[in-house]
C-alpha cells in the first residue's frame, strides 16, 4: 500500500534537508543585502601620538563618528586636512561639509574624532577644534596609539 508524506516503510516521517538548506541560503543572502559595512575612514599615513592610557576604539561607535584626519608635512610646515576621504586645501571649507554630515543623520549625536599626526603643532589642533565647533559638534574625541608603531 502506498503511503504519502515521504515516509519510510516503517511509517516514520523522513527529514528533508534540501528545503532547509534552501531556506538558510535565502536568509543568508537577505542578511548580506541589508547589512551595511560602515567603517571609520582613517588616513593610514598618520603617525598617531603614543599614550599609555589609550583605550581601544569601540567598533559600536563607528556609525556615530566622523574622522577628521590632520596630516603634518614637515618639509612644507603645513597641515593637510581630510574628513573621511575628502581633502580640504582651505580648512574653513570643512565646516560646511561637517554640517552636511551632521544633518544627514538627524537625531544622532555625531562625534568628531580628531586623528592628528604626532608632529602636528598644537595650534593646528586648536584650529581643527574651532572648525568642528563651528559645525555644531559638541562631542570631540582624540585618537592615540597605545604603543609605538614598528616599521
Amino acid at each position: 500500500m502506498a503511503s504519502g508524506g515521504g515516509g519510510t516503510e516503517s511509517g516514520e516521517p523522513e527529514f528533508q534537508i534540501a528545503p532547509m538548506i534552501d531556506v538558510l541560503l535565502v536568509l543568508l543572502i537577505f542578511f548580506m543585502c541589508i547589512t551595511t559595512a560602515e567603517i571609520l575612514k582613517v588616513d593610514s599615513s598618520i603617525t598617531l601620538p603614543v599614550s599609555a592610557s589609550a583605550k581601544p576604539h569601540d567598533p559600536k561607535m563607528t556609525k556615530q563618528e566622523v574622522a577628521v584626519n590632520v596630516r603634518w608635512d614637515a618639509k612644507t610646515s603645513k597641515a593637510a586636512f581630510l574628513v573621511e576621504d575628502k581633502e580640504f586645501k582651505v580648512p574653513a571649507e570643512m565646516v560646511s561639509y561637517l554640517i552636511s554630515r551632521r544633518e544627514a543623520k538627524p537625531g544622532l549625536n555625531l562625534r568628531a574624532l580628531i586623528r592628528g599626526d604626532r608632529m602636528l603643532p598644537a595650534a593646528e589642533i586648536q584650529k581643527v577644534m574651532d572648525l568642528i565647533g563651528q559645525a555644531g559638534y559638541s562631542d570631540i574625541a582624540f585618537s592615540a596609539a597605545s604603543k609605538e608603531k614598528t616599521k
